[in-house]
């Protein structure tokens, strides 16, 4: 454990939040710009994961788990809605013939 903080606090934290904020941008992106569901799962993930690397970098540099705590809870709701949401992606694929999610205007009626 003491080899991993040491291995993070190498790269200077403006990195790991430069890096952070690219990846959360590119999640922004994808969920905002896309239309295949499939796709803004993906872009959910980015953004699930930079704030990860953002956690694990200040966790390791305050000297403090908690951080690290909190990413592993990530995580697991992270899996947790993919597992759910991918039912749901599913279920609709069988129905509509399509994930194109502007097709799902037909669940108002």
């Amino acid at each position: 454990m003491e080899n991993i903080t040491n291995a993070i606090t190498l790269v200077p934290l403006n990195h790991y939040i430069l890096l952070s904020s690219i990846i959360f941008f590119i999640g922004i992106i994808g969920v905002l710009t896309r239309r295949n569901a499939i796709v803004i799962f993906m872009s959910i993930e980015l953004m699930l994961n930079a704030v990860n690397l953002l956690l694990t970098a200040f966790s390791a540099y305050r000297g403090d788990a908690a951080g690290q705590v909190f990413v592993f809870f990530i995580m697991a709701v992270a899996a947790a809605e993919v597992a759910v949401g991918l039912a749901i992606i599913v279920m609709i694929y069988r129905n509509t013939n399509s994930i194109d999610i502007d097709l799902l205007d037909k669940l108002k009626n």
